[in-house]
């Protein structure tokens, strides 16, 4: 397996560049772990997890795309069925530090954003009608932004005194509407313009987990560092 990078190899060297960020990222919030409140580790441990995984995928998707320049959307996807929902899950332990939210909105939203990556995987490998899986993945996704903006998690965080975490919510709030979007998109692309990909699509998606994951983990910690440090004040 030829194991070196041209140049002018974007998608190659977005691999590797994401894959070194991730390491980092990841070691980071396992460090911070042990830093930051107990009511907080949870949601930060969940984030470095969802890096690990990240890292995983990302490493596989590299090392295919080395062999022969392209990669099975199999690879993505198996990375995003269980850091999307840990991601998902971050949110609900997230807004859990300001208030009350049920046991039962947990396992729905678990539920839910499983079936959202799955819905996407099977209208892309062809294993379900393009239009009626990108319909069902987006109405999940709808379904997790209206616990964000209008549901229990929402209401907790809303009614909280911590102006820390109010202000990391609303930033967390936002890669997941904003950033998660390229998805769907990407999903569109691939069912319904007969796209092949060259590359491209691989470097946007690595491209994206700058903001998505890693972005998304750091915003957690970060919140969770100046939350503590507000209330020792």
């Amino acid at each position: 397996m030829n194991t070196l990078i041209d140049a002018q190899d974007l998608t190659g060297a977005s691999y590797s560049a994401v894959l070194f960020a991730l390491t980092a990222a990841t070691v980071l919030l396992l460090l911070g772990v042990g830093w930051v409140a107990r009511e907080w580790k949870l949601a930060v441990a969940l984030s470095a997890i969802s890096m690990l995984v990240g890292m995983v995928a990302v490493y596989d998707g590299r090392a295919a795309w080395l062999a022969s320049k392209s990669v099975s959307i199999a690879y993505p996807y198996a990375g995003w069925i269980v850091s999307m929902p840990i991601q998902v899950l971050t949110l609900f332990f997230f807004a859990r530090r300001g208030g009350k939210v049920s046991q039962a909105l947990f396992w729905r939203l678990a539920v839910v954003s499983v079936l959202m990556v799955l819905a996407r995987y099977l209208g892309d490998a062809k294993l379900m009608h393009p239009t009626l899986s990108l319909l069902i993945g987006v109405v999940f996704w709808l379904y997790i932004l209206g616990e964000l903006y209008f549901g229990q998690m929402d209401e907790a965080v809303a009614t909280s005194e911590d102006d820390a975490m109010r202000r990391g919510y609303f930033w967390l709030r936002i890669i997941v509407t904003i950033g998660w979007a390229i998805y769907p998109l990407g999903s569109f692309i691939v069912s319904f313009t007969g796209y092949v990909d060259d590359g491209r699509l691989s470097l946007t998606y690595n491209l994206a987990e700058f903001v998505n994951r890693i972005a998304f983990g750091l915003a957690v910690l970060a919140t969770a560092l100046v939350s503590a440090e507000n209330e020792r004040k």
